[in-house]
């Protein structure tokens, strides 16, 4: 007997502009911290964040504040947390999908920073580890346009 192979999640475009409005508008602080979604996978989301002076943590090198990177981090993570959820229930129409999110906040951050902040955009990267019926675990980073990974994170957030 072969092994089941499963056919890879497409999300629908409903679900993808209805996950993006969230992120990206209802969730002012993350329009605060500038950020946009530039890729939207059940395992793996992505997100870009521009310098501007806003967001600089020390004046003298023109450095990204930690908490940017903090809470970048944080943020992404429950977007990925949303796409695992919303990929699990792919057979529920996107409107039910994206009200499953009501109840998702963050229970645990950790964040490592490895290098300075320095950069006229970064990356911000997500996936989900594991995705209980209660608790999800996460792993983000945040790169430099260089492509360096600056900072690590790891997360935990209530889902049910």
């Amino acid at each position: 007997m072969s092994p089941k192979t499963t056919a890879p999640v497409a999300f629908d475009p409903e679900f993808v502009q209805g996950l993006k409005a969230i992120f990206e508008e209802k969730i002012v602080f993350n329009q605060v911290l500038g950020l946009q979604i530039t890729s939207l996978e059940p395992e793996l989301v992505s997100a870009r964040i521009e310098m501007r002076p806003q967001l600089v943590g020390h004046y003298a090198y023109n450095r990204v504040h930690g908490g940017v990177i903090s809470a970048g981090l944080d943020a992404m993570g429950g977007l990925a947390c949303m796409a695992a959820i919303g990929a699990r229930h792919m057979d529920e129409a996107p409107e039910l999908r994206l009200h499953r999110f009501a109840k998702l906040g963050t229970i645990d951050l950790r964040i490592d920073y490895l290098r300075p902040g320095i950069g006229e955009w970064f990356e911000l990267r997500a996936e989900v580890l594991r995705l209980g019926s209660r608790v999800a675990s996460t792993r983000m980073g945040f790169y430099g346009p260089d492509g360096k990974l600056l900072s690590t994170g790891a997360g935990a957030y209530i889902v049910s």
